[in-house]
């Protein structure tokens, strides 16, 4: 991930959202720097966190979201993933494609 992002943005981002309940998909995209990234440093980064190599990230990936970007991250709650699958998932299967991921990034 520090290849496409810089470690001091990761740790801040990932910081800033420790407490439980107060993820925010749009503020933490800004703070490590993925919103003003090219489309492939972006598709680099949804590979990462593509972790079963499927081409989607589902929901239980997208729980352990934060944990892609920094081993010490945490879980995010049911509630957090489950707002995040909806605000990424534009076509409704229950997944995240990169296309729906560089999206919700361009809309953050």
């Amino acid at each position: 991930m520090t290849d496409v992002l810089s470690a001091e943005d990761i740790k801040k981002a990932v910081g800033a959202f420790s407490a439980a309940e107060s993820f925010n998909y749009k503020k933490f995209f800004e703070m490590v720097g993925l919103k003003n990234k090219s489309p492939e440093d972006v598709k680099k980064v949804f590979r990462i966190l593509d972790k079963d190599r499927s081409g989607f990230i589902e929901e239980d990936e997208l729980k352990f979201v934060l944990k892609g970007f920094n081993p010490n991250g945490r879980d995010l709650s049911d509630k957090e993933t489950k707002a995040l699958m909806a605000a990424g998932d534009k076509d409704g299967d229950g997944k995240i494609g990169v296309d729906e991921f560089a999206t919700m990034v361009a809309e953050s």
